[in-house]
This record gives C-alpha cells, structure tokens and sequence, in this order.
C-alpha cells in the first residue's frame, strides 16, 4: 500500500498544467530526435542538461521522462520507414518493420510498434512500482561468470540460431568482436589494433559502428539499386493508423512474450535493449516457421510486436534498477543519473526515503509520457510513412547527412567521421552478399563485457573453467543455449530435407 500510495502522491503532483506540458514536450522531443539516425533519447537528454538548469527539479525530471520513452519510438520510425534505426535498440523490430512497409503496411507497422512500446513499458513500470526491490536484489546475484554466460548466450543465438546462414552468421560475429577489440585493453592498459594512432586509443564508439553499419551502409545499398528495372523507387504509404482485430489478436501474444523478455533485463547492465529485443525476435521466428503459411520475410506482424515491446519493457525495468541501485544499465539511465546528480539526489537505497516525492513523481509521469507517445502517434502513424514519398535520392542523401552530423556531435572528431565512412563501406559489402548486421552489433555492444566478465572470473578462481558453470543462473543459461542451438540444428536440417524433396 505504500508504493500505492507514493504512486497516487506522485500523480497528484504532476497532474497540473505547466508539468503535463513539460512532459509532453519531452514526448516530442525525444521522438524528433530518435528520428534522426545516430541521435536518440541519450543524446537528447545529453543536450537538454545544461538548458535545464533554470527549470524546477520537477519539471526538468519529467520532461526527461517524456524524453525516455519518446526516444525510443523515434528511434523506430526511421527503421520501420527507410530501414535505418536510429538506435541499435530499433534493429530487430525494423527487420520486419520495414518489410512492411514496402508492402503497402508502413501505418499498420508504426501502429504496432507504437502500441508494442505502450504495453511494453506499462506492464514493466507497474512492476517497478510494487517489485523494483526485488528485481533489483535478482540483480546483485549476476556475478562475472553469468555475465559471461549471458553474453555467450547472446552471441550464439543471434549468429547461429537466428541467423539463416551459420557461416555467415559466424562471420559476422568475427567482424564485431574484431571492432570490440580495438582500443586500450581493459585489464593490462595495453594497446591493441591501433597501429599508433591516439584516435583509436578508446577504441571506434558504438555510435560510429552504429550509424555506419546501419545509416550509411543502407544509404549505399539504396544509391547502388536506384535506376535499377526491379527498384520500385517509393513505397505506398497509404493505409489505416491502426490494427483489425485479427491483426491485433495476432499481435498480443508477441506484445506479451516480448515483454517477458524484456523485463528482467532492464536490471541488468548488459549493453541495453539489444539482448531481449533480438531474442524476441528470434522467438517469434521460430514460432513462424510452425505456422502452414510462415510470415516472416515477408512483413510479419510478430516481428515488429515482440522486439518494440522487449525494447520499451527493457527500458521500464531500467528506471526501476537506476533509482532502487543507482545502476545505470543503458546510455538513457546513464545520462538521467546525470541529471538526478545535478540535483543533488542520489539514486540508490536512498533514495525513496529522501527524495520520495521527486521520485513517485518521476514514476507517475512515465505512465503518462507513454499514454501521451500513444495518442500521439497513433493517429500521425500515416504522416510519418509519408517521409516514403520524398524521391529517394534526396531521401536517403538527408539521412547521410544526418548521420554525419550526428556522429561529428557525439564526439566533435573528424576522425570518427572518416571511420563512419570506411565501416558504412563494410556495411553496404555486408548487404551486398547477405552477411547478417546483428551479430557484428551484439559482438561490439557484448564483447568488451564478456571479456572482462571472463577475465575476472578466472582472475577470482585461480584460472579454474568450473567458475564458468558454478551457479544455478549460469547452468540454466547453459541449458538453454544447448536446447537453443539443438532445436535451430533440427529445424535447419528438416528444411534442408523438405527442399530436397
């Protein structure tokens, strides 16, 4: 009844005029610049700290809290649309996505995504509001030997078990780890890959290969088949701004289990919403190929629902975890720790008993940035697939363009802007002969974790492999990456045997 009671205080406090207006306001900004590839909700909170310094405590928190969720659906929109996410969070879910798109379903797409991100992240902040202790506590128990196996867990799925080719899907996995492993080594200080240059000493950022593989690699694949007899040049854009209720019925059982993926990894620090949002995808795959007409590649629903609603539960559970620990488990929380620092609060066991009103505040107004996102975007769904009408080449020259402006800004070095170029070259090569972007984005975001995971483990255990498969958490992980890579061996080979045939 306690956190009830908080929760109904902190409604009370931001149900007034001027806060509901800072709270929409975030929602709109932080989908503007989502929008923008190489940009997204940390970005923009990142910009608005120092402009929030004359604002009430109050009202510069939950305009961050607009910000947060209204990041996350900005960074979808422009995968869905053009097949370029503004975040690597927006990957799985664009995949599908955009396949939709193409086929006439663009409004019906955002409409998923936009209602995936609204249950998604209600259902994980209800759950932060009577159960953040003890996800929080759940958290603590992650050691460095279950980060290992975590990490591993998601290196195999994603390119092995999700991808259509094992060797390219491999190869892949090479490439990432390959760009994970430039810069200063954690442990030992020592330099590795940089061939002496300084620029390279912190090794190539996450935005960087971000944008490149994904921004700059599609704006070549695209320039490269523009004028082609099979280009179709623009996609139709019409379409309702929301699901049938077979589409809707369809959809909720991947709405649910993307949730369930998503929650518990909100709490730990594990590189974000990629893990759950690509192993939802990989479920709903799986799930597809059971199906007597298979949707997948071909604009499935499921594709879009579970990933969004993975991605949007990450990120409720995330807020849970950074008040109750002060754990900032992805870039957003990171940079809204900043803004609780200049506060002068604390995030942690603390916090609810010296900022409680702030705090309840800041939860109640996350319920109503993302009732706010979804009344907004629901009915804009078809004025955003209308960016499809642009011609393509002024289209996609914008997106480079925004690219280079959002990659320059995250770390104001020309010498990033030239890696963007090289690595949107390596991007575009991938799409040209098929080799999967996921599992070079999970090695980057995934590797430097588990390396130092597995260094430490056996730094702690005297180099003793047993470490690695000590604890109930890191055997079910095991288990279940056995049982994953078995079933994906099985259906593989009986594809293989129906196409024979």
């Amino acid at each position: 009844m306690d956190a009830l009671s908080g929760l109904l205080g902190g409604f009370g406090d931001v149900l007034t005029p001027a806060n509901l207006l800072y709270v929409l306001v975030g929602a709109l900004i932080g989908t503007a610049v989502g929008v923008l590839p190489g940009l997204g909700s940390a970005m923009a909170v990142a910009l608005l700290l120092p402009i929030t310094f004359t604002l009430d405590p109050l009202a510069a928190l939950v305009m961050f809290a607009g910000i947060y969720f209204g990041g996350l659906f900005g960074d979808s929109i422009t995968g869905i649309l053009m097949n370029t996410p503004g975040n690597s969070t927006a990957i799985a879910g664009s995949i599908e996505g955009h396949r939709m798109a193409r086929r006439g379903r663009a409004a019906q797409a955002l409409a998923t995504s936009a209602m995936g991100a609204f249950i998604g992240g209600m259902i994980a902040t209800v759950l932060v509001v009577f159960f953040a202790p003890a996800l929080a506590d759940w958290a603590t128990k992650f050691g460095p030997g279950e980060y290992f196996a975590l990490a591993l867990f998601a290196f195999i799925a994603t390119s092995v078990v999700v991808s259509d080719s094992v060797p390219k899907g491999l190869a892949a996995l090479a490439i990432g780890l390959g760009l994970a492993m430039i810069g200063t080594d954690q442990v030992s200080g020592t330099q590795r890959f940089t061939f002496g240059s300084v620029a390279l000493f912190d090794g190539i950022s996450i935005v960087v290969i971000t944008v490149s593989l994904l921004a700059v690699g599609e704006v070549l694949h695209v320039a490269s088949r523009i004028g082609r007899p099979d280009d179709t040049g623009l996609i139709q854009t019409k379409g309702r701004p929301y699901l049938t209720r077979a589409e809707f019925r369809e959809a909720l059982p991947a709405w649910l289990r993307g949730t369930a993926f998503g929650v518990p990894f909100g709490v730990i620090p594990a590189g974000g919403a990629e893990v759950p949002t690509f192993l939802a995808y990989g479920t709903e795959q799986r799930l597809d190929r059971r199906r007597e007409d298979p949707q997948f590649g071909k604009g499935a629903i499921r594709g879009v629902a579970g990933p969004e609603a993975a991605g949007n539960a990450t990120a409720g559970t995330a807020m849970g975890a950074l008040l109750a620990l002060g754990l900032p488990t992805s870039a957003t929380a990171a940079m809204l720790l900043a803004a609780f620092q200049q506060y002068g609060m604390q995030p942690g066991p603390l916090l609810f008993d010296r900022n409680s009103d702030l705090v309840w505040a800041l939860i109640a107004s996350l319920f109503i940035g993302m009732i706010a996102l979804l009344i907004l975007n629901l009915p804009f769904a078809p004025m955003w697939a209308k960016l499809l009408k642009i011609p393509r080449e002024y289209l996609y020259a914008g997106i480079g363009m925004f690219a280079c402006f959002g990659v320059y800004a995250a770390s104001s070095s020309i010498v990033d802007v030239w890696f963007m170029v090289a690595l949107g070259i390596v991007g575009y090569l991938m799409r040209r002969y098929g080799v999967p972007l996921a599992p070079v984005l999970i090695a980057v975001i995934l590797g430097p974790l588990a390396e130092s995971s597995l260094r430490e483990a056996m730094n702690n255990s005297d180099n003793n492999l047993k470490t690695l498969v000590s604890t109930p958490i890191t055997i079910t992980l095991y288990v279940l990456l056995a049982l994953m890579v078995a079933f994906g061996v099985y259906t593989k080979l009986r594809a293989r045997r129906s196409a024979d045939v």
